[in-house]
């Protein structure tokens, strides 16, 4: 049997991946993250983002890093209290290297909040 990497992607294909992240914030971690004054520091930003107030409500990463492709949609499901991130990448954009740029941000900045992270390529 061969195993075959789903963080391998073919011209033109268009690759996602999952991330939940369960937390034990009330507060919407979406909200938190699109107003993070910190999130540059992290090499991101937001490129857009719903207005507040409207559920549900979603906001579009991206990286500073001219090199780092990819984009990653956040939404917050406040009765679970999980944010949902799908990471997008398109043609040779390999996910892991965004992937781990996003998940440093949320352990450097919330790790107090979270209760675990699962990431789930499809």
């Amino acid at each position: 049997m061969v195993f075959n990497s789903p963080f391998k992607t073919t011209s033109g294909v268009e690759m996602q991946t999952l991330i939940q992240v369960v937390c034990s914030e009330r507060r919407s971690m979406r909200d938190i993250i699109a107003h993070d004054e910190r999130l540059w520091k992290y090499n991101f930003y937001i490129e857009a983002k719903q207005k507040p107030g409207r559920s549900p409500g979603w906001a579009k990463v991206h990286s500073l890093n001219p090199e780092v492709r990819g984009v990653i949609n956040i939404s917050w499901q406040s009765r679970v209290k999980i944010l949902t991130c799908r990471v997008i990448t398109k043609g040779t954009g390999k996910p892991a290297i965004i992937i781990g740029d996003f998940v440093k941000y949320l352990l450097g900045r919330f790790s107090r909040s979270i209760e675990s992270i699962i990431v789930l390529p499809r």
